[in-house]
């Protein structure tokens, strides 16, 4: 079940709200807690015992963390590998056995583990071993409940693509049992949840079809367009990727919202981002901050020296893009981020903070390059082919007939990837006739793309 389906706007969502106000405060995490596993298990049961063998031991394990506090650190240890085992396993036991085939000509058996990860796992694990990790450092104490843990790690709002908000921000709503969901909360996070929705379907999906009818079945083929048209397409595959998963982390917010949780936004406008370095502080902004917290100042951060420091953004660049996906381009991806903060963490970056113009243009070109690498795992998408076809000019198909097709969705992707749809919002806050006009349009539009849609699943989804 997805957000963006007639199943989850008509069915699920009214009654699973309807259920959670109605029920005393005492109970509502218990209900929030079985409406997560509904929602987790709507396409299958089959991972059900692997979330609930995750969810019990660490319940367990956390409490035992917090008991026996000179084995922390080793009790972490162990907890971290059993969640990271299981991440890995789902997630790239093939990728590692076809690396080590190709490499030593062994033939190993690749795993029968199915095509489709378990929901979210990329996300929850991410949760479970910050939960983790708090606790062994004593910013929390572990949760003695464990309808409110098993509640936490399974928030609905958040299985699909996160945001990966950590326990210590969400307990003292899990455990206000009175004043959780008010009449304010439950405003914002509906214009949230409409304006994700939109952002989703309306531009995303619109948007997307272009780079779908370059390198798509039945699309005219990488090999066949010109270079105009190949930055083309590349450019409404960003435009899409980030409406597209900016739009869903809104939704999670919104419903988050609705059901009394603030969570902070996952992104800020990242294409007006005047260096890579501020793309990356607007960007998925929950994972660089896990990134950051668990791995980056653990190891040392900028404390130990300059060189400390690269092989320290080195381990978290490279964490960075396994984590994304079981495929070289993904690592590839990842260390060509390092490189260029590297860069502008040697020398460049005061020079982007004097300018003006420019420094938006070299963010923008470098993310537009990254995300023709971050797309090469797609048959359609060969990177060498796609760099070829971008950085060569090349004869082909014209990219007038997509641009007249696709003009006005690429136009309003890049207006709403800006600051001004916010700005005009606020400006109305006082029109109240005004705003209640408009989210209806908004809201009335996207069902209406929504009901003629194919309920396409978040991109972030996948990864």
């Amino acid at each position: 079940m997805v957000f963006n389906s007639v199943v989850f706007l008509f069915g699920f969502l009214p009654l699973a709200l309807l259920l959670y106000y109605l029920v005393p405060g005492r109970l509502k995490n218990a209900v929030l807690l079985l409406e997560s596993l509904a929602f987790y298990c709507w396409t299958g049961v089959q991972y059900l015992p692997l979330i609930a063998f995750l969810v019990v031991f660490n319940y367990i394990w956390g409490v035992l963390e917090e008991l026996l506090t000179r084995r922390r650190p080793l009790l972490l240890t162990i907890s971290v590998l059993v969640n990271l085992a299981a991440l890995v396993y789902f997630k790239y036991a093939n990728f590692l056995i076809d690396s080590l085939n190709s490499l030593t000509q062994l033939g190993i058996a690749r795993l029968d583990i199915g095509a489709v990860l378990p929901l979210g796992i990329s996300y929850y694990i991410f949760k479970i071993i910050s939960y983790q990790a708090d606790i062994c450092s004593e910013k929390i104490k572990a949760e003695k409940d464990p309808v409110t843990f098993a509640a936490y790690v399974l928030f609905f709002p958040q299985l699909i693509v996160g945001p990966i908000i950590k326990y210590r921000d969400m307990a003292p709503q899990l455990h206000n049992t009175r004043d959780r969901c008010t009449a304010a909360q439950a405003q914002t996070g509906c214009e949230l949840f409409v304006f994700g929705l939109a952002q989703k379907v309306i531009l995303a999906d619109s948007i997307g079809a272009l780079w779908s009818d370059i390198i798509g079945t039945g699309g005219v083929g990488l090999a066949q367009v010109s270079t105009p048209l190949a930055w083309l397409g590349i450019l409404a595959y960003s435009l899409q990727l980030y409406l597209d998963f900016a739009g869903f982390s809104a939704m999670s917010n919104g419903l988050a919202a609705m059901l009394g949780f603030e969570c902070a936004a996952n992104f800020d406008l990242p294409y007006i981002s005047g260096s890579i370095t501020e793309f990356w502080r607007r960007w998925h902004i929950s994972l660089s901050g896990w990134f950051r917290e668990y791995i980056y100042i653990p190891l040392g951060g900028n404390r130990k020296g300059a060189a400390r420091q690269m092989l320290n953004m080195l381990a978290v660049w490279a964490a960075t893009g396994i984590w994304h996906g079981a495929s070289w381009n993904f690592i590839v991806w990842g260390l060509y981020y390092f490189v260029l903060l590297a860069v502008e963490k040697q020398f460049l970056l005061p020079y982007l903070q004097k300018g003006r113009v420019w420094p938006h243009l070299y963010t923008l070109f470098f993310v537009v390059v990254g995300w023709g690498i971050f797309t090469a795992n797609q048959p359609g998408a060969p990177l060498g082919l796609l760099l070829q076809k971008l950085f060569v000019p090349q004869g082909g198909i014209s990219a007038v007939y997509y641009l007249r097709n696709y003009g006005v969705f690429l136009l309003l992707g890049c207006v709403f990837s800006s600051a001004l749809p916010r700005r005009l919002w606020q400006k109305l806050e006082r029109c109240t006739p005004v705003r209640l006009v408009l989210f209806a349009v908004v809201a009335l539009l996207s069902v209406a793309y929504v009901v003629a849609a194919t309920n396409a699943t978040a991109l972030y989804a996948n990864f």
